[in-house]
């Protein structure tokens, strides 16, 4: 069972380390709010994980990934999702806005000007930052075909199908959580260099295009 599981773990690690939407997403809030929001999005984040790996050990993600009509419903959502973060990114002003799921709590300008400085935004987007996580995941479907297509193959034979696969979930979370929190940190570093109005907008930018372009292939991949 060790051997299953170690060999499961490097599989969904080099997995886990693929750049993908959540980076981008990940990227975006952790430059422009911080180290504490950088670190909620990736508790959303693995919040949708674990979402998707409840779903997947009731049965449901696999009448999900079996149904045509419902797997397009769910994908062009998700991709419309990651266009919309994208546009906001493309539309902020050197210094920087949160995103729709964060202007609501106090990120657009509500205190005094501090979103067109160019400097640091105040930590008031936590819940936005948080929900940007987990609704970009809940909306993506790949995960719900990556559970019950690849998982299976990699449970352990010792357990039960429903354990195997709720252990491998818990896997791929850990992973998850480790890698994006410790690219978090490095953000946080640097995030100097990247509250500098030019170097913001230049990321702004490059965000913008990475997640509209994550966007459009989400919208036009096959299943």
């Amino acid at each position: 069972m060790l051997t299953q599981l170690a060999a499961a773990t490097g599989v969904l690690g080099l997995l886990t380390l693929v750049p993908g939407p959540d980076m981008a997403i990940v990227t975006r809030r952790a430059v422009s709010r911080g180290r504490a929001d950088g670190l909620r999005t990736v508790g959303g984040i693995a919040a949708g994980l674990l979402l998707w790996g409840a779903l997947t050990v009731a049965g449901l993600a696999a009448l999900l990934a079996a149904s045509a009509e419902v797997y397009l419903a769910v994908k062009l959502a998700g991709a419309a999702y990651l266009c919309f973060l994208g546009i906001q990114s493309l539309r902020r002003p050197g210094g920087g806005t949160d995103d729709g799921a964060g202007v609501g709590a106090g990120g657009s300008g509500s205190s005094g000007g501090g979103s067109t400085s160019g400097g640091p935004l105040p930590d008031r987007g936590g819940a936005g930052a948080w929900r940007t996580g987990l609704v970009s995941n809940a909306l993506n479907p790949k995960i719900a075909v990556f559970y019950t297509g690849l998982l299976p193959t990699l449970a352990p034979r010792d357990l039960s199908p429903a354990a195997g696969m709720a252990l491998l979930v818990l896997v791929h979370v850990l992973l998850t959580l480790l890698w994006l929190g410790t690219y978090v940190y490095v953000l946080s570093r640097a995030r100097q260099f990247f509250t500098r109005p030019r170097v913001r907008r230049a990321m702004d930018r490059v965000t913008g295009i990475v997640l509209i372009g994550f966007g459009v292939r989400v919208a036009t991949s096959a299943a």
